[in-house]
């Protein structure tokens, strides 16, 4: 990760969470994936302040979910709620040992990685065979997306500076660094040695308080949803070593 990106994120004015919705229909996906098992290590990887994991730990009672994250300042807020453990994806391995987690969430983090594949590579390694990746990630195609394209303007969710933002809608810079479309994040995840069992939609909290009826009516068609979350395991022949 080069310095500018360091300090980007170890800046405290920096989002480190997303919706509580988001969370929710997340946590409800595991809950189900898990719901024949009485007590899988979950790694929450990338948990940023812990405020999705506290959303979610009421629906995964009786497992054991330990926060992921690099940045010192979101670990010390994510404290408060769950242990936690420093990592990153970027240099080196995850301080796990190899088929260790039963699942991991990965929520909000694929979009900020300068190298998502050996971050696919990482995660293959710490799950066991089967196990489960929960991974959210802005959508590039959401249904507004397509009108502000068409209209020459630049996406919700893409970013030209970590600096300011230029050309989209929105205030905040929040780092991200590739963005997805459905159909492309089902062969990337396919290509890394994961199953897709399932991939739905979520709302985005920032859309407008008068579009947000539609933004949750877009999430039936999860291709054109705010926000893509997806249930993929681990294929029992996939290459386990980073």
């Amino acid at each position: 990760m080069s310095p500018a990106l360091r300090d980007f994120y170890e800046n405290p004015a920096v989002p480190v969470a997303s919706g509580p919705d988001r969370s929710r229909r997340q946590a409800r996906m595991l809950a189900h994936a898990l719901r024949t098992e009485a007590s899988a290590t979950i790694l929450d990887i990338g948990c940023g302040d812990g405020t999705a994991a506290a959303t979610a730990l009421p629906l995964l009672r009786g497992h054991r979910v330990i926060g992921v994250d690099w940045s010192q300042d979101a670990l010390r807020r994510a404290a408060r709620h769950l242990p936690v453990v420093r990592g990153e994806l970027d240099h080196g391995r995850l301080p796990f040992a190899d088929a260790s987690a039963d699942a991991c969430v990965f929520s909000e983090v694929v979009e900020h990685l300068v190298d998502p594949d050996a971050a696919l590579d990482e995660i293959r390694r710490v799950l066991r065979p089967g196990g489960h990746l929960l991974l959210s990630t802005p959508n590039l195609a959401a249904w507004y997306n397509r009108g502000l394209l068409l209209a020459g303007v630049q996406p919700v969710f893409s970013e030209v500076s970590l600096r300011g933002i230029h050309g989209r809608p929105g205030r905040e810079v929040v780092g991200h660094l590739r963005l997805y479309t459905a159909r492309a994040l089902r062969g990337f995840l396919t290509a890394s040695g994961f199953e897709v069992v399932r991939l739905a939609g979520a709302p985005f909290h920032g859309v407008p308080r008068v579009l947000r009826p539609l933004d949750r009516g877009a999430c039936r068609v999860p291709s054109a949803a705010s926000i893509l979350l997806v249930h993929a395991r681990r294929r029992e022949g996939a290459w386990g070593g980073a």
